[in-house]
């Protein structure tokens, strides 16, 4: 699959960004990543907003590529995504998918489905991943990168 095999399935569509949009994105992953690691929360709500935070760059490479995500399967569509805007292996791809369905299953099935330990693996795989989001847009889209701290 690539990107134009998306666009032709109608799973994602053309969108048209800006360093504001991709600025917004990069804020609330960044509060996210930090309120994430508040002492005392639990593990399903760590989880959950370190998730979240994944997400929203996931959302901003696939903006900065010129496209967004249709309603149906959003989540699951966007962050397929990374392996053709920022090049993420399909490892990672696969253990994001994964973090996807398990806080799926959290919010809405089980409670008590994740652990410490995945709380932990899902913030550090949001922090990975914003550094990666980074880098790549300062390779290929250094126009549309926000002033970041």
């Amino acid at each position: 699959m690539t990107l134009q095999r998306y666009l032709e399935n109608s799973w994602i569509r053309r969108h048209e960004t800006s360093t504001q949009e991709i600025g917004e994105l990069f804020a609330i992953a960044d509060r996210d990543i930090g309120q994430s690691q508040t002492p005392g929360l639990g593990p399903e709500w760590r989880f959950g907003i370190a998730y979240n935070a994944a997400l929203q760059l996931a959302t901003a490479a696939l903006a900065a590529a010129g496209y967004q995500a249709e309603r149906q399967n959003k989540h699951q569509r966007t962050i397929e995504c990374l392996a053709w805007t920022v090049g993420l292996g399909s490892s990672e791809v696969a253990l994001l998918d994964l973090c996807r369905r398990k806080r799926h299953t959290n919010v809405y099935e089980q409670v008590g489905a994740i652990s410490d330990q995945e709380a932990d693996e899902m913030i550090a795989l949001a922090i990975r991943l914003r550094t990666q989001v980074t880098a790549w847009l300062k390779s290929r889209f250094p126009d549309l990168m926000p002033p970041l701290e």
